[in-house]
């Protein structure tokens, strides 16, 4: 028998900064605790703001008693980095991101793949975070059978995931891309195949074929230049 499908949270605060690590820690180590997106918007509301159980529950659209549960996980867990020296990363788990856009590109029907590369001037596009266009793929019996360019329509880093599953997309194809964002694709069952450059248009041919081989850095995070986290080519996300 099915488990009851996890309430989805309304959350105020799109996280800009997805990523924490103590000084000297890598990014990415082994040591690593997960902070849901509503814990870190409650954490907000209790901590930050100084509001009360009652306007926090109202926020986010649960009960007090729930509240009460996910502000005890989230001191726990920021207690737990701080005092063990382990990283932090922000991920959407069960948020839904207030004023998160609505895909404005059309539907898919039947058994449509939808791939999606983030895109600029017919290249992948760098830094998935930072993609103002993705263009998707409808593919059907292994082609291609449709394409178009869309706009992100502006939204942040955080709310890209959300997007692209509203917009029935299934596989996204990057170059740079950090963990909370694979997280929140992953979260919303999106694949990610990071490390690719070069003609989008190529990149999807060659995934289609099986044949497309990521770069040996292909996240943000794989290696660290003056504080930042490169990509294939060189590409870093500071």
């Amino acid at each position: 028998m099915a488990g009851r499908p996890e309430k989805r949270r309304q959350v105020q605060l799109v996280p800009e900064y997805t990523g924490f690590a103590p000084i000297g820690v890598p990014a990415g180590c082994c040591w690593k605790i997960e902070l849901a997106a509503d814990e870190l918007e409650v954490l907000r509301i209790l901590d930050y703001e100084g509001r009360n159980q009652k306007e926090a529950a109202a926020s986010l659209g649960v009960s007090r008693a729930t509240i009460a549960s996910i502000a005890a996980s989230a001191h726990r867990k920021v207690a737990d980095a701080l005092v063990n020296g382990k990283t932090i990363e922000v991920v959407r788990g069960a948020a839904n991101f207030e004023g998160e856009p609505e895909a404005s590109w059309t539907g898919k029907e039947g058994n449509i793949m939808r791939i999606a590369a983030t895109y600029s001037d017919g290249e992948i596009f760098p830094h998935f975070g930072r993609a103002e266009q993705f263009k998707l793929y409808d593919i059907e019996d292994g082609e291609v059978k449709r394409s178009e360019v869309v706009s992100s329509n502006g939204v942040s880093h955080g709310a890209l995931a959300g997007l692209l599953a509203q917009g029935g997309v299934d596989v996204v194809i990057c170059d740079g891309i950090g963990g909370g964002a694979l997280a929140a694709l992953a979260s919303q069952g999106i694949r990610v195949v990071p490390g690719a450059s070069g003609s989008a248009d190529e990149a999807v041919k060659a995934f289609l074929a099986g044949t497309l081989t990521p770069s040996a850095a292909p996240t943000c995070g794989a290696h660290h230049h003056e504080g930042g986290h490169c990509g294939a080519g060189g590409h870093c996300c500071h």
